[in-house]
């Protein structure tokens, strides 16, 4: 077995006397979403949010009641109906479907960012609060349930190993690395010369 492998090895066992050192430490979760709109700031902002949009709210109803009486009044025509206005009527209920698809998605739209706004001022106060509980109570680390993509919301300073990491595996490096070979050196490839591309002739369009 080389040194350089018995060092990796010894570095290993360093490692894992670090990790078992941090399964030691006090770790807490918490989830950040439940948390925020749970306050008594939350659930105010939350009532506020949704009375700001009540209005918006009740003008898509009525948008989507009226295309339904579209709806069903174009099914009332049947076979009774003449082609002219079943198709005038077919037209309407169109150009009103388009435009509550719109009006509903510009109301989603604008909600959700609204939202997020006091999302994120409630969350960086919140954030106050977490990182004095976390310290007052050693805590050393504290992990968001309600987020899988970042979980780890606060943590202590002592848990980073990243130096020692870097420290380690500089240390146990061998002194030599094999240098690259250097590029060999010739004449350069005369290049190809490639055939000019044959213009495609468009068909003539089909005469309806």
């Amino acid at each position: 077995m080389s040194i350089f492998v018995k060092n990796i090895l010894a570095s290993a066992v360093a490692l894992g006397l670090a990790a078992s050192a941090f399964a030691q430490n006090k770790v807490g979760t918490i989830n950040i979403q439940q948390a925020i709109v749970s306050t008594k700031e939350g659930q105010k902002a939350a009532a506020e949010l949704q009375t700001r949009f009540e209005p918006r709210r009740k003008e898509v109803e009525k948008a989507n009641a009226g295309v339904q009486a579209l709806q069903a009044q174009y099914q009332k025509l049947g076979t009774v109906g003449s082609e002219e206005a079943k198709r005038k009527l077919q037209t309407d209920i169109e150009m009103k479907t388009k435009s509550l698809q719109r009006e509903s998605e510009d109301a989603n739209a604008e909600f959700e960012q609204e939202q997020q706004k006091v999302l994120n001022e409630l969350g960086g106060r919140i954030m106050q609060v977490i990182n004095k509980f976390s310290v007052d109570n050693g805590f050393s680390m504290i992990l968001d349930v309600s987020s899988p993509q970042t979980p780890v919301i606060w943590a202590s300073n002592t848990l980073d190993i990243t130096n020692e990491v870097i420290k380690l595996y500089d240390a146990n490096a061998p002194s030599t690395m094999a240098a690259p070979a250097a590029p060999k050196t010739g004449a350069p490839a005369a290049p190809k010369t490639a055939a000019p591309a044959v213009p495609k002739t468009a068909a003539p369009p089909v005469k309806k």
